[in-house]
Order: structure tokens, then C-alpha cells, then sequence
């Protein structure tokens, strides 16, 4: 394992000449440290009492609102999210520290009869000790915050390693943290895979979102420790529309779906299904509704679709739709950012990269089928299975995909993209690994029950 200390800049993807943050990754020895601060800090958290968690949860709740406007400007210049998106995060980060700043005072285990004789027999749940979490940039502030605050809410202490291209807005969210908590109980670790390896190693229960590829070689390893590890990672998605549906307001969704933050989004739309009749119209509502997406720079509050968030990205995008039939877009935007027309695209042979792996940008293949059983094929017929929307104006249709559809998370006549912090939320197949984050599963996740029998003498 290398230590030496890397260069880390994370740049404005709307203006790539605009460094936001230039420093030195931590490295391994310095992950290694933070977690065992972690440690030290982490008994004294838990026997500060649930008062005292929940009032420090309930601070953060509190100072992520005063600095909202600093913070929307923060994450546009950073990763590049356009600022309508960017306020709402804040607001649902907000909305995330506050909802566990109730957990501390929930029931943390039971008491049973013992099978014969007195005594009592309890169940506890109890935090962990170091919560290690390595978040994508996608969503700077309300990832490290659905991951942190309920690992905390537990009695854990947290150690982030965020992505490099979102240090900044990691940096400014443990600013806000560690004014709520005492020293060492929520550590920022910046850099990349040398400090990701590090703190995979090192915790004692680990959260990861982020790409396939990454996220199962840190399930490997955290498995091999014996430590808890969930890892949330792709999305090929799919929406599947029926003749029977709302088109345009089907169409709307999609597009907002398929091209809003520029397609970058685990749960963004990358296939449109559309079922028998539904093709025609659908195709050309679809493409009407991209033509029209305002692309452009992410300060503009009327922009829908930003820059990807590095040159690569950007040219991964562009060339995913080489060679096919294009509907709508099919260009790189000029600017100093690194732009791409929101893209869909038609007769994609079943092999084709854009129907196996994830792009990670604005563009989506049209697919026709025969009925919904044929689109039920085609969506479950992927590596991943994280969300599907299905538009229909029959309700026994619905009730019937959700049985049907191989994902973890359906949506009816909604965009796959959106999430209920206060839900679990997770996949199937090579979406997910683990137990599911958010709400109550985030709270059993970073606890480990405990079984007392207590006999009399």
C-alpha cells in the first residue's frame, strides 16, 4: 500500500479553469490515524446520551438551513449541479439531520420471557464503533448526510472519505458537523483510492456509493474483515410506458428523468420501453420534450441539464451514441464546460453498450415491445436493478408490474428519478450489496443486536 501524499484539485465543470480546491490527498497513514481518533472519540459519544446526539443532530439540521444560499452556490461550482437541483439538496440534507435527530430516543432492543424459570431475557441493538463512508460527487451534501447522520444518531463516530471532485463541499459540510460534535467524532479524509482502501480496511462498519467495479471490491474486502458493508452502486434503468398512459406527461417525466443533472443520477431513466402503440406517440412527445431541455450553465435557475462533471465523462457520453439512430440531440454543446446534448437514441441491437452498462450521462435508448410482459423482459434482462417507472393509467397494470419487475425500487406514473429519505432505499442484482440505507434500515445497519440473559442468584 502506497502512503505518499497525492495532489488532489477538484475543478468547476462549468469553467474548468476555475480551481475550487487545491490540496494534498491525506493518504494511507492519515486514514489509518482518523479512524483510530475515531475510536478513542467513539464511547465517549455514545455515553454523551440520546439528548445529547439528538441536540447535535438537530444543530446541524438547523446550521445546513442558515447556510443554504452558500451552500446551493457551493455545490453548483463544484459538481457542476444545476441551482434548482442544488437548493432542493440542501434543503433535503437539512430535512435528513433532522429526521435522526429523533432516532437517539427510539427503542434500541426488547425484553423477552425466558423460556423457564425468572430472569429476563434482552435484546440491544449497539452502534458499531468507526463508520467508514466513501460517497460519489453526484450528490455532495445529502449522500455523506443520509449516511452520516444515522450512523451517529446510533452512537457510532464517522470517518468520510468523499470523491475528489466534491472535496470542497465535503470540506464545508464537516465544518458544519464538527461545530455539533465533539473532536475526532466526524472526520473529513480527502483524496481517492489510496485513502478509500485505507478507511475500507480500517472501519468497523462501511457504507459506499459509487460505481460498480469499485463498489464490489470494497464489498470483497469488508466482507473478508468480517465487517457490515453495504455498497450502492449502478443503475441501468428503465421506464416503461403503456398505451393506455398520460404520453406527454409520461414524456415530461422521462425527460427531466433522463437528462436533469445531466443524466448523473444512479437512478436517471437510461431505457424508454414503450409498449406497443405507445412508440409513435411516445417518440416524438420524448423527443420534443428533450429538444426543448434547457441546457446550459448551472447557475441559470431556468437550467435542467448542466456540464458532466469531467472531459472524460463527457467524451464516455458522446461516444455511447455513436452510430445510432439519434431522436434528439446526438452533440457535444460548446462552452468551457463540458456539455452534452440530452440524447435519445433508436434501434439499439440488444448488445449494444448503452443496454449493459451505465453511462452515466444524458442520453437513453427508445425500445419497443410487444406487451407488458415483453417490456417486463427487456427491463429485468440487465446486470442492475436499482429503480423502474412505469406509466399506466390502469391501476391493476400497476399492481401488477410491481410483482414483475426486478428492481428495488418501483415508481407508478412518477420519474424513476426522486427519494424518500425516510424509505429504504437499494437494488437488486449488481445495483445493490448489503442491507438498504435510509430510514429505519439505517439505523439497524450501524447497529449490531446484542443478546443479555440475566439470571437470578
Amino acid at each position: 500500500m502506497t502512503t505518499a501524499a497525492a495532489p488532489l484539485v477538484s475543478r468547476n465543470p462549468a469553467d474548468p479553469s476555475d480551481v475550487v480546491v487545491r490540496i494534498v490527498s491525506a493518504g494511507a497513514f492519515a486514514a489509518a490515524d482518523a479512524v483510530e481518533r475515531a475510536r478513542a472519540a467513539q464511547p465517549g459519544w455514545l455515553h454523551a446520551g440520546a439528548a445529547a446526539r439528538s441536540a447535535a443532530l438537530g444543530a446541524i439540521a438547523a446550521a445546513l438551513d442558515e447556510a443554504a444560499d452558500e451552500l446551493t452556490a457551493l455545490a453548483v461550482r463544484e459538481v457542476g449541479k444545476p441551482i434548482a437541483e442544488a437548493r432542493a439538496e440542501i434543503v433535503r440534507a437539512a430535512a435528513i439531520w433532522r429526521h435522526y435527530a429523533q432516532a437517539p430516543y427510539e427503542p434500541t432492543g426488547a425484553v423477552h420471557e425466558p423460556a423457564a424459570g425468572p430472569g429476563l431475557l434482552l435484546t440491544r441493538r449497539r452502534p458499531h464503533g468507526v463508520a467508514g463512508l466513501v460517497t460519489p460527487w453526484n450528490f455532495p451534501f445529502a449522500i455523506p448526510s443520509w449516511k452520516a447522520a444515522p450512523a451517529l444518531a446510533a452512537g457510532n463516530t464517522v470517518v468520510l472519505k468523499p470523491a475528489p471532485e466534491a472535496t470542497a463541499c465535503a470540506q464545508r459540510l464537516a465544518e458544519i458537523v464538527q461545530q455539533a460534535v465533539p473532536a475526532a467524532v466526524f472526520t473529513v479524509l480527502p483524496g481517492g483510492a489510496t485513502e478509500g482502501n485505507a478507511l475500507v480496511s480500517a472501519a468497523d462498519v462501511v457504507s459506499f456509493t459509487g460505481s460498480t467495479p469499485v463498489g464490489q471490491a470494497v464489498a470483497r474486502t469488508a466482507t473478508a474483515r468480517g465487517v457490515p458493508v453495504q455498497t450502492e452502486m449502478g443503475g441501468l434503468n428503465a421506464a416503461i410506458v403503456l398505451p393506455d398512459a398520460d404520453i406527454e406527461r409520461a414524456a415530461g417525466h422521462i425527460a427531466a428523468a433522463m437528462a436533469g443533472y445531466a443524466g448523473q443520477k444512479c437512478t436517471a431513466t437510461s431505457r424508454v420501453i414503450a409498449v406497443g402503440a405507445a412508440l409513435g406517440p411516445l417518440r416524438e412527445a420524448l423527443t420534443e420534450a428533450l429538444r426543448a431541455l434547457p441546457v446550459g450553465d448551472p447557475s441559470d435557475p431556468a437550467t435542467v441539464c448542466g456540464p458532466l462533471i469531467a472531459e472524460q465523462a463527457r467524451d464516455q457520453a458522446v461516444e455511447a451514441w455513436k452510430g445510432l439512430p439519434v431522436l434528439a440531440g446526438g452533440t457535444a454543446v460548446a462552452g468551457p464546460g463540458w456539455y452534452a446534448a440530452p440524447t435519445l437514441v433508436e434501434k439499439v441491437s440488444p448488445g449494444h453498450r448503452l443496454l449493459r452498462e451505465e453511462v452515466f450521462g444524458p442520453v437513453a435508448a427508445l425500445l419497443p415491445a410487444d406487451d407488458l410482459g415483453h417490456a417486463v423482459r427487456i427491463t429485468n434482462s440487465v446486470p442492475y436493478g436499482l429503480v423502474t417507472s412505469v406509466h399506466t393509467a390502469d391501476l391493476g397494470t400497476a399492481l401488477g408490474a410491481l410483482d414483475q419487475v426486478d428492481t428495488g425500487m418501483i415508481r407508478i406514473n412518477a420519474p424513476s428519478t426522486g427519494v424518500d429519505f425516510h424509505l429504504p432505499f437499494g437494488g437488486t442484482k449488481s445495483s445493490s450489496h448489503g442491507p438498504r440505507e435510509q430510514g429505519r434500515a439505517a439505523m439497524e445497519f450501524y447497529t449490531s443486536t446484542r443478546t443479555y440473559t440475566l439470571s437470578p442468584t
